[in-house]
């Protein structure tokens, strides 16, 4: 049975860590994601005074742009972030990860959560590097193109 590239993109991204997030007015993060894929939307937790938070405030278009060869996704993805105050959303997320970045933890009030709703994100799903050297070599051989997994643009 062959999996959508909507499927492998959601279990990938979901063992992915970091990306960079920015807008056309806030350069681009590295930033950690947190994955809703029941809402078509990724969380992230930052802190109100950057840039990013100040951009999101009102709601505005980003990318977020993942790169793991780790999970052989690659993927750019557009929707837009918006600043939320949700207690219980920030409860489910806090880890000891994001808890280094505050100085009094998830109470600190300088903590600020972000949802970005997906619209499009073209992405491209591979093999890895074994399988990248063994549609390489096969392609020299059969003369046929080599098959490098998926790619498209999916729509949320």
């Amino acid at each position: 049975m062959s999996t959508s590239l909507k499927e492998e993109f959601w279990d990938r991204i979901e063992d992915i860590r970091t990306g960079m997030l920015g807008t056309n007015t806030a350069r681009s993060v590295p930033m950690s994601h947190y994955v809703d894929e029941d809402a078509n939307a990724l969380w992230f937790i930052t802190a109100k005074g950057t840039d990013l938070a100040k951009t999101a405030q009102s709601g505005v278009a980003a990318e977020y742009v993942v790169i793991s060869k780790d999970e052989h996704l690659y993927a750019r993805i557009d929707g837009k972030v918006q600043a939320v105050t949700d207690p219980a959303k920030l409860d489910e997320l806090w880890s000891a990860i994001a808890g280094a970045w505050f100085e009094d933890g998830r109470q600190d009030e300088d903590v600020q959560l972000l949802r970005m709703d997906l619209t499009e994100a073209e992405v491209w799903a591979t093999g890895g590097s074994l399988s990248f050297l063994y549609e390489i070599a096969k392609a020299h051989i059969t003369d046929e193109k080599p098959d490098m997994g998926q790619h498209g643009t999916l729509g949320f």
